[in-house]
């Protein structure tokens, strides 16, 4: 059942953003787009430091549903989830994941305690000043706990232990940093789409590095993403492999993602990155339960390429509501 009518919920960027904040503009108007297509009527909202405020007036309003797209709070990550709290406070049923799955994947720390505790391996993670446990000689890379799109991350993000941290990570405030060891293998990007019978696993993603030498690490940081013309975003290409020459690694790649859907609570679409050790031990990195859905996205293109049109996205995601009522459906 589709609704009749939806607003498209979105964090309005403020002067300073980086274009991993601008990203969201582009979903709005894809997700528009597709509702438009689907008959059903579509507003917009944007929400900003005055959230509460907010979405008090769509209730008053008498807004009953909205595709939440939300996925800061005036470029505060650790906010997003404040959004489905306020929504669920006041009834307004909406889109993805709901307020305990955003709560716990907003922060990468809880989202490693959790999953460690559920079974699901994870790569060892520490506050910058746990420095004592780290393992001379090995690798590891540092990360902000709260933010998503590889905010905060570059090239120097990776270092190797000598005995005690370099001087720019030390300084950093256990609060809002992670340093996990580094795992340096092949990475996957494995996005799930909620149907009638559970979560489907849509092909799976690998991102290849062209051209990195040993000097540069192999990760997705922010310039792979957001920077045209920069070296890493030319050359960190996304793949969809044929894995069934390597059949044990499919399957356990799909059972790490679904045991990630499954410990962590995830509904509607999320996606889920993972990178495989050497030896062949396949380690969850992170499980983003508001993807990015631009048209030029990751999980966009892995449900392109299980055949679905954009549009096909958005009704499954419109199917899977929390707070879902259906007083008022076609």
């Amino acid at each position: 059942m589709i609704p009749r009518d939806i607003t498209i919920l979105y964090n309005a960027p403020v002067p300073g953003s980086g274009a991993d904040d601008w990203d969201v503009l582009d979903q709005v108007e894809a997700v528009e787009k597709a509702l438009v297509e689907l008959k059903v009527s579509v507003r917009r909202a944007a929400v900003g430091g005055n959230f509460m405020a907010e979405i008090s007036r769509l209730k008053r309003e008498g807004v009953t549903r909205v595709f939440n797209l939300v996925e800061a709070i005036e470029n505060k990550g650790e906010l997003n989830y404040f959004i489905p709290a306020l929504l669920n406070l006041h009834g307004i049923a909406y889109t993805g994941n709901p307020l305990e799955a955003l709560f716990l994947t907003t922060s990468k720390r809880l989202t490693h305690q959790w999953l460690a505790q559920r079974g699901v391996r994870v790569p060892p993670a520490f506050r910058p000043s746990q420095s004592g446990e780290l393992v001379p000689g090995r690798r590891y890379i540092v990360k902000p706990v709260w933010e998503e799109g590889s905010a905060g991350i570059t090239a120097g993000s990776v270092f190797t232990f000598e005995g005690r941290l370099p001087a720019t990570v030390a300084a950093l405030p256990d609060e809002a940093w992670q340093i996990e060891e580094f795992i340096d293998g092949r990475e996957f990007n494995l996005s799930l789409l909620e149907g009638e019978g559970g979560p489907e696993l849509l092909p799976f993603a690998e991102i290849l590095f062209r051209g990195y030498g040993e000097e540069r690490p192999r990760i997705v940081d922010y310039h792979a993403k957001w920077t045209p013309g920069s070296f890493e975003y030319e050359n960190t290409l996304r793949d969809f492999p044929d894995l069934s020459e390597e059949p044990a690694l499919k399957a356990a790649l799909g059972e790490a993602a679904l045991a990630t859907w499954e410990a962590l609570g995830l509904r509607g679409y999320a996606r889920v990155d993972m990178r495989v050790a050497p030896a062949g031990e396949v380690y969850v990195l992170e499980a983003n339960a508001n993807p990015c859905i631009s048209p030029d996205s990751g999980f966009t293109a892995a449900a392109a390429r299980a055949g679905y049109p954009f549009t096909a996205v958005v009704q499954s995601i419109l199917q899977h509501m929390n707070n879902q009522t259906y007083g008022n459906q076609i």
